[in-house]
């Protein structure tokens, strides 16, 4: 349950012209993951942001093994690690389509209500949540 994955195909936009993901593009990899690890959690983000609850990224790390290329069916793994009492934080990992181990991140996020702009406690279907995965 604290694990998701999700597979994503590289397209030509996201490369350079030997073909390689550019750095950069991996962020969004890294965010469709953490997006459909709450969506197959039944949490949807855009409703979460709805009910006034954004969860912005304060400190990402990112590793880059071997570079993804385009084209390539990519596996994005998302795996939840802590929460506190407005963080949570996650691992990630991205394999090609030979298993090989490509990038590794760790986000942590802060949910935030998007009225005051301040950190805030996580909703109660969102602490419940962690609770069934302790």
């Amino acid at each position: 349950m604290k694990d998701h994955q999700i597979n994503v195909r590289v397209r030509y936009s996201e490369t350079d012209q030997m073909g390689v993901v550019y750095h950069g593009n991996y962020i969004p990899y890294f965010e469709i993951g953490r997006v459909e690890w709450l969506r197959d959690k039944g949490i949807s983000y855009k409703s979460m942001e709805e009910s006034g609850i954004a969860l912005p990224i304060v400190s990402m790390n990112i590793n880059y093994k071997k570079p993804a290329k385009y084209d390539e069916l990519l596996t994005v793994h998302t795996r939840f690690k802590s929460q506190s009492s407005v963080k949570i934080e996650f691992d990630c990992e991205i394999y090609n389509e030979s298993d090989e181990l490509l990038t590794t991140a760790q986000f942590i996020l802060v949910f935030v209500s998007l009225k005051t702009g301040r950190p805030t406690a996580p909703p109660d279907y969102i602490l419940d949540l962690f609770k069934m995965m302790e």
